[in-house]
């Protein structure tokens, strides 16, 4: 499934959109360049769960966020500024994937052998002016439900 996102509101908006279909343990994997709206989308599926945006900021940092006051829990990842797997595994990131919140983590592609099974897959490609190519892909049966109740959901409301 592939979107077109006009404006970080409406990237916002998408997120929205993925929050009302997720569960527990779902993981959601943010790829993109530097700039390309991962950090929104991420804000978005936060406020889908009735979390503040303005608690939702990049957490390059400090590599892992909780917010416990939304519907679900939700962890935010960024694992931009480390370079291998053996940083990403010290900090113990598999305790919150099979947890009971939602994960989104930007800069999957750092994860490499360490990324989970199953997962939706979420690319943000920068195209021309402020638009953005969003592309969905699901790894699992779970995974492949929820695009289906997203695609769904956002074929209603954009008729993409």
């Amino acid at each position: 499934m592939e979107l077109i996102s006009k404006s970080v509101n409406d990237t916002k908006s998408i997120g929205k959109v993925i929050a009302k279909h997720l569960k527990a343990a779902d993981i959601i994997c943010l790829f993109g360049e530097l700039g390309s709206g991962k950090t929104m989308l991420a804000k978005g599926i936060a406020m889908g769960l009735k979390i503040k945006e303005s608690k939702v900021i990049s957490p390059t940092f400090v590599l892992i966020r909780e917010h416990y006051k939304g519907i679900l829990p939700f962890y935010h990842f960024d694992l931009y500024r480390l370079k291998n797997e053996c940083e990403i595994a010290a900090i113990g990131y598999e305790e919150y994937l099979y947890d009971d919140g939602v994960s989104v983590i930007e800069w999957a592609d750092r994860l490499k052998s360490l990324m989970p099974r199953y997962f939706l897959k979420i690319e943000l490609i920068f195209k021309p002016g402020s638009l953005r190519k969003i592309k969905f892909s699901a790894s699992g049966l779970r995974y492949k439900e929820l695009l289906s109740k997203i695609n769904e959901d956002i074929s209603r409301r954009y008729h993409h």
